[in-house]
């Protein structure tokens, strides 16, 4: 079921059987370069992640990241959602296509639509994104949908610094 909808793409839930594509995607050489390696090395891992990662998001947040298709096609290109992390006390819009479908506007496109639905269903006073700190595309499109620099963070557990952007103009979106 399509949780959310946009002018060109769907959005739904993840679930087990969407293990081969997330291994797929997980091992693009840009989402390793500005995203991370997930140690994600077949099916059984891929599972295990959408377990333990999203599907385990839906049932504590509510929310968690979302299979991100061609909305006439029904062709997955990529995750988008709402991102409860660790150490940031605010949830953040992450997103992430095949490379394939980068350029087109997809993620812009998308992680507006996750904004407004983070902000309309869960009442999210503020929602941030964060990138690394070359991830030029990701800048943009935060940029895009109203988010601006605000500081250099660093997540936990993690050994890179990310820059954090926050609601232009102070705590709301």
């Amino acid at each position: 079921m399509n949780l959310i909808e946009t002018q060109r793409l769907s959005l739904r839930r993840l679930g087990p059987h969407d293990a081969s594509f997330m291994l797929e995607l997980l091992n693009q050489p840009t989402f390793i370069q500005y995203i991370g390696d997930k140690g994600v090395r077949n099916l059984a891992d891929a599972r295990d992640y959408l377990e333990k990662g999203p599907i385990a998001s839906y049932q504590r947040h509510g929310f968690g990241l979302y299979l991100t298709s061609l909305l006439g096609s029904g062709t997955p290109i990529g995750i988008c959602g709402l991102v409860k992390r660790d150490g940031l006390p605010d949830v953040d819009v992450g997103f992430a296509l095949m490379p394939q479908y980068a350029g087109f506007g997809y993620a812009t496109e998308s992680a507006a639509a996750v904004l407004a639905y983070g902000r309309r269903e869960f009442r999210l006073e503020r929602i941030v994104g964060i990138t690394s700190l070359d991830n030029h595309g990701s800048i943009a499109v935060l940029e895009k949908i109203g988010l601006r620099f605000e500081r250099i963070v660093r997540l936990d557990g993690k050994n890179e610094d990310v820059k954090l952007f926050g609601p232009a103009g102070g705590a709301g979106n």
